[in-house]
């Protein structure tokens, strides 16, 4: 194969690049995700009514209506009130309980790498213990028995995913202690703190960040499938999949009270997941 083949060979990926580096199709990713983000920072003031107020006069209003683009529900409230509020509350559990799982699983995974021995044993039998545990029927056994609030929820979506920041922490941190510069600034006198969070962290964020993209979208289809059992958002607060929990009654009537929340869950896990895979492509130096 000539010079002149390899350079017109197409990009491994397929996608037309554009200026950047960054194909179009994730373009598209970071302004839905974007869009998503500014609604829901400026719910309160873009929100055309009050997503709990009813009008039984304006019941199941098809979409397209001048007062309810998106129509309104069985009780007469509007549905795109009721999206950009539920939009905001699933957001602010997913990148809540997303935080909290990096944090958790990486504090873990940096003290099983420091300690070692009876402590990395402890640190990665409590991972099988999670990855082998069906998250969703603790979950259910968890919020059927203290009861729903969003702290609660925020915090027990926390406790997902955890096991793979402190595998991946572990596993990094113990590679990275290896090499010379953790070592010399250990013989320096730094404190391990120091050398964790100061020099370690900075060379494997790159990989967590890329863990965190596929976590995230997973916490907000498990918030929606409690949300859509009842034992999610409880009301009068709302959240995509109380959303579409709630219309599933009226799916033969009343489709788009369901079809809008679950178009946008679809969409933003997807938005994810492709930001997530294109961040793995630039950031993982074995996959270039």
């Amino acid at each position: 194969m000539t010079d002149q083949t390899l350079a017109a060979a197409p990009p491994r990926s397929g996608l037309t690049r554009a200026p950047g580096g960054i194909p179009p199709l994730v373009w598209l990713a970071i302004a839905w995700l974007v869009g998503m983000i500014a609604v829901a920072l400026l719910a309160d003031l873009i929100s055309p009514y009050s997503y709990t107020a009813p009008n039984l006069r304006n019941r199941l209003v098809a979409p397209g209506h001048s007062l309810h683009w998106l129509g309104t529900d069985e009780l007469g409230r509007d549905v795109l009130s009721r999206l950009i509020v539920s939009i905001r509350i699933s957001l602010l559990i997913a990148f809540g309980a997303s935080i909290m799982s990096a944090v958790i699983g990486t504090t873990l995974g940096f003290l099983a790498a420091y300690f070692r021995g009876f402590v990395e044993q402890v640190v990665l039998m409590l991972a099988d213990f999670q990855a082998s545990m069906p998250f969703l029927i603790m979950a259910l056994a968890v919020l059927a028995f203290f009861g729903s609030s969003l702290p609660l929820l925020i915090g027990l979506m926390g406790l997902f995913g955890w096991e793979r920041y402190a595998r991946i922490a572990r596993g990094l941190a113990i590679s990275a202690s290896a090499q010379g510069y953790a070592s010399a600034v250990t013989q320096l006198g730094a404190a391990p703190t120091r050398v964790y969070l100061k020099h370690i962290l900075p060379n494997i964020a790159s990989t967590l960040i890329v863990s965190m993209t596929l976590v995230f979208p997973e916490v907000i289809l498990l918030e929606s499938g409690l949300s859509f059992l009842g034992l999610g958002v409880q009301p009068p607060m709302t959240s995509l999949g109380n959303m579409v929990g709630y219309g599933r009654e009226y799916i033969t009537r009343a489709p788009w009270i369901m079809l809008a929340p679950a178009t946008t869950i679809v969409l933003t896990t997807l938005a994810v997941s492709i930001l997530g895979d294109w961040l793995r492509d630039r950031l993982d130096p074995t996959l270039r």
